[in-house]
């Protein structure tokens, strides 16, 4: 493989991955029926030190991606739905965690959802790359 199809390739996963991450943080955000100022400010400041790299805008992307959750969320499918970002987000699961946590805590509470939601990312869609992410664990 080329050195340009290998830059190619990593752009593209890191592409993949800022996507699943904004997914994530909007049902995150909204999975409690509550969108605070601060978790919004926590969202924006965070999807702003992306490298966006789409053919769509950003704020195109966000608006598409509220509608998703807001299916999902009605639909009961918040479990789903963030099982099917796994793959990608585990392209950097701690920072994926990381995002994860701040943000359910930027308001000052965890709702019931949002820790069942953690939960389901830190014991079963994150697990390996967190593991394999610890000093000395191989």
């Amino acid at each position: 493989m080329s050195a340009q199809a290998l830059i190619n390739e990593d752009y593209a996963e890191l592409q993949n991955f800022h996507e699943a991450m904004i997914r994530m943080m909007i049902l995150l955000y909204q999975v409690d029926g509550k969108v605070t100022l601060t978790e919004l400010e926590f969202f924006d400041k965070t999807i702003n030190d992306f490298n966006w790299q789409s053919g769509i805008s950003l704020a195109a992307f966000v608006n598409q991606v509220i509608y998703e959750v807001r299916q999902a969320i009605d639909a009961a499918h918040e479990s789903h739905y963030l099982k099917s970002l796994g793959s990608a987000l585990n392209y950097d699961s701690g920072k994926a965690f990381d995002v994860a946590l701040k943000l359910t805590a930027v308001d000052g509470r965890r709702g019931d959802q949002e820790k069942e939601l953690l939960a389901l990312l830190s014991n079963k869609i994150l697990a390996k790359g967190l593991i394999d992410g610890l000093p000395g664990i191989n």
